[in-house]
C-alpha cells in the first residue's frame, strides 16, 4: 500500500486545521492559497511535460546509452517522461503490475524500464553488437 496517498492528505488537513486555530480562517485561507499554488505547480510541470513529450515518437530517445547513466531507482515515471521528453512504448499489458515500458535511440539501442506503482523498480541497457546493428560505412572507392 502506498502510504503516500494517504499521509499528504493528512498532512494538509492537519496543516489547515492548525492554521484555523492559530489565525483563524485568514489562517485557512492563506494555508489554502498556498495548498492551491502548491497543486497548481504541479499541474503546470505535468502539461510542459506532457506538451514536449507529444512533439516526439512514442518510444523514442536520442541516446539509450546516456538514459541508462541518468536513471535512479524510485524516481516516478513524469521524471523518466521528461528525461526522454516521450512516453515510453509499454510492453506491459494495460493497467498491470510492474509496468514496463522501452525507450530505443537510433542506433536500435535501448532501455527497458520496469515500474511497480509509478516508480523505476529496474531498468535494463540493450546495445546491438557489431554482427547485429546493419552496415552504415561503405566502401567508395575514389573516381578516377
Amino acid at each position: 500500500m502506498n502510504l503516500r496517498k494517504i499521509w499528504v492528505p493528512v498532512g494538509l488537513a492537519v496543516l489547515l486545521i492548525a492554521a484555523h486555530q492559530t489565525y483563524g480562517w485568514l489562517g485557512v485561507a492563506g494555508v489554502g492559497g498556498g495548498i492551491v499554488m502548491w497543486l497548481l505547480l504541479h499541474f503546470n510541470r505535468l502539461l510542459a511535460v506532457m506538451r514536449k513529450a507529444a512533439n516526439r515518437p512514442i518510444g523514442y530517445v536520442d541516446s539509450a546509452v546516456m538514459l541508462n547513466a541518468k536513471l535512479r531507482p524510485g524516481v516516478n515515471m513524469l521524471h523518466v517522461v521528461a528525461m526522454t521528453r516521450a512516453l515510453g512504448k509499454q510492453l506491459s499489458k494495460e493497467g498491470e503490475q510492474p509496468e514496463i515500458f522501452r525507450w530505443t535511440d537510433g542506433s536500435q539501442s535501448h532501455v527497458t524500464c520496469t515500474f511497480n506503482h509509478g516508480r523505476l523498480a529496474s531498468w535494463e541497457l540493450y546495445r546491438p553488437t557489431q554482427e547485429d546493428a546493419p552496415a552504415a560505412a561503405i566502401e567508395h572507392t575514389p573516381a578516377p
